[in-house]
Order: C-alpha cells, then structure tokens, then sequence
C-alpha cells in the first residue's frame, strides 16, 4: 500500500494531537496545522489524500480554507471533513455545500474517524 497523507488542521493544540495520534494508529502519515494558511503552504508541498479541518480558527475560517483547496489543482480528489463542535442540522447543510466532503464532531474518537475515512 502506497503512503497515505492527512493534515490536522486546529487552532487547538490538543485537537492536532488527537486527530494526528488517531490517524496514525490507522496508519496514516499525518501532520499538524495550526492555520488555515499553514494548512494552504502545506498543501502545496504534499499530497494529502484527507484533511481534517477545523472551522473556527482565527485568520481564515476552516469555510474559506475548505474553498482554497478546492480552487487547487488537485482540490477535487481531496477528501475534506470539516472538524468542528458545531453540529446543529442547518450548520451541516452549510458545510456540505461550501465543499466539506463530510462532518466529524468533536470530541472525537477513533471508530467514528475510521467510519469517516474509510474508503479513502
């Protein structure tokens, strides 16, 4: 099986650590963002096959990074979740539609994680 790469992106710390640590153990090779502009510098340079984004974060919002990796050449064939506390039904319908491929809820735990990338 070739490498597969996955970026965290989290203004929080702990939040990086958790998603990195659990994909990991999945046998992912995955880094850490703090920014949603790291997180664009990042993605320049390696090819994430997964990006779990945060949707809160200062600077750019996890909505407008989510619709500058789309914009990029290989945008399309990025699986890109949205990771976020925010879970009322309208919120989801928004994050579908700016171009998450699906919605992980914090706090989350490994078997939702891999339900979510499963496939990928």
């Amino acid at each position: 099986m070739s490498e597969r790469f996955a970026l965290v992106v989290d203004d929080h710390p702990t939040n990086r650590l958790l998603g990195r640590t659990l994909l990991g153990k999945m046998g992912w090779n995955a880094q850490e963002a703090d920014s949603g502009e790291l997180a664009l510098e990042l993605a320049t340079k390696t090819p994430f096959s997964l990006i779990l984004l945060d949707i809160s974060m200062p600077g750019l919002s996890g909505e407008e990074t989510c619709a500058r990796l789309r914009a990029m050449p290989n945008g399309a064939a990025i699986r890109i979740i949205a990771y976020t506390a925010h879970a009322f039904p309208e919120e989801r319908e928004r994050f579908l539609a700016a171009g998450f491929d699906e919605i992980l809820v914090k706090p989350i735990n490994r078997q939702r994680l891999e339900d979510v990338v499963s496939g990928i």
